[in-house]
């Protein structure tokens, strides 16, 4: 492992060294190119207040629950799993940073969209676009941020800083 303080410029990475230290932004990218694209659809048809043809209102709020659902499980899988084994050498990472702080704001407005969307299926509220729209809007410049900061935090050039070769084959990634 190289010190991760030094201000000596690494060497340019190469061809397969470039994708071992980069694997882990990678699949985060992969992951996180779903919750974009759910996002996407979410937010256009509450800010347009219009479904694409066949999407029920039902199956909207269903999309919004799974959205909530999956982006939890993704990060509990992060602060349990992953962060704590980066923390260890990637300050970034650490239990008071910025990425889980993001996650605490990500996950007010989650939880805010889930009890709307439960409502709403529920019956005991109207649906409202202007209102899921609001919901939305209220976590969604944190998220994106969040997913952008996370993917380069996980690049190839933040992870060599940390991390040997032979430690990145083993990354529980």
């Amino acid at each position: 492992m190289r010190d991760p303080t030094s201000q000596q410029p690494l060497p340019p990475l190469r061809g397969e060294e470039f994708h071992l230290f980069n694997h882990m932004a990678g699949t985060m990218q992969a992951l996180h190119g779903w919750f974009r694209t759910q996002w996407n659809v979410l937010y256009d048809v509450a800010k347009s207040a219009r479904r694409p043809k066949g999407m029920s209102i039902k199956t909207y709020l269903s999309m919004c629950l799974e959205f909530c659902e999956r982006l939890e499980a993704h990060h509990t899988i992060e602060e349990v799993r992953i962060f704590p084994y980066l923390a260890k050498r990637m300050p970034s990472f650490a239990n008071k940073d910025q990425l889980v702080t993001q996650h605490k704001a990500i996950h007010a407005g989650l939880e805010r969209l889930e009890h709307y969307a439960r409502g709403c299926l529920n019956g005991e509220t109207d649906l409202q676009w202007g209102e899921v729209k609001e919901v939305l809007d209220s976590f969604g410049t944190i998220l994106w941020t969040h997913l952008d900061e996370e993917v380069r935090e996980l690049g190839a050039e933040q992870t060599r800083k940390y991390w040997s070769a032979e430690e990145m084959r083993r990354m529980p990634m």
